[in-house]
């Protein structure tokens, strides 16, 4: 499993919310990862990177709206840091060094992409990206960008749970289950210090 960020914020002293914003391709996919972490309090499917107006799922699956797929992250900040979101971000959720792609999802709406929510996270997440490249840990540069000070828009109600409502639709059988399995192998060898909800 990919290394641990050497550059992290501390597990709060008190329990409070906190949100991140990450882009891996297809939302239902990365949104069965995290709901599966204990420390995540909600996971909601939506865009981000452009405007309200063309932030639908029709128009944002054309590719020339800017928005990424994207996923808004609330989580407890004294059970989970930001850190160990993006560790899994990169490690489970996604690949990060395919170009405006994920598999056979292609466009700048599948685009690798990190929205900050404060200077901190985005400079968690930069040390994160540089360690790496720096490290060849994938064997190819991260192509992940870091995109601050967009918006998110929650998508229709429609895609919300869509992995856990739609179990036998082919695309969550073949592309979002492997990578939950995937998060629950790495957790359960005792590597990560993470838990998964029961």
């Amino acid at each position: 499993m990919i290394p641990k960020p050497v550059d992290d914020e501390p597990l709060s002293n008190t329990s409070t919310r906190a949100v991140a914003v990450l882009a891996g391709g297809c939302f239902w996919c990365t949104e069965a990862v995290y709901l599966a972490l204990e420390g995540v309090l909600s996971v909601k499917p939506g865009y981000a990177g452009g405007d309200a107006q063309t932030a639908t799922y029709e128009k944002v699956c054309s590719g020339r709206t800017g928005h990424a797929e994207a996923i808004r992250i609330e989580y407890d900040p004294s059970r989970l840091t930001y850190g160990e979101l993006l560790q899994v971000f990169f490690g489970v959720a996604h690949d990060p060094t395919q170009l405006n792609r994920q598999g056979n999802d292609m466009g700048t709406q599948y685009r690798s992409a990190i929205f900050p929510q404060t200077e901190r996270q985005a400079e968690i997440a930069r040390h994160y990206i540089d360690q790496h490249n720096r490290e060849n840990v994938f064997g190819s540069p991260v192509v992940t960008t870091i995109e601050p000070n967009h918006l998110f828009y929650e998508a229709e109600a429609y895609h919300h749970d869509y992995a856990a409502r739609n179990p036998n639709q082919p695309y969550i059988c073949a592309v979002a289950m492997p990578k939950v399995h995937k998060l629950e192998s790495w957790v359960n060898t005792g590597e990560a210090g993470l838990t998964l909800k029961k």
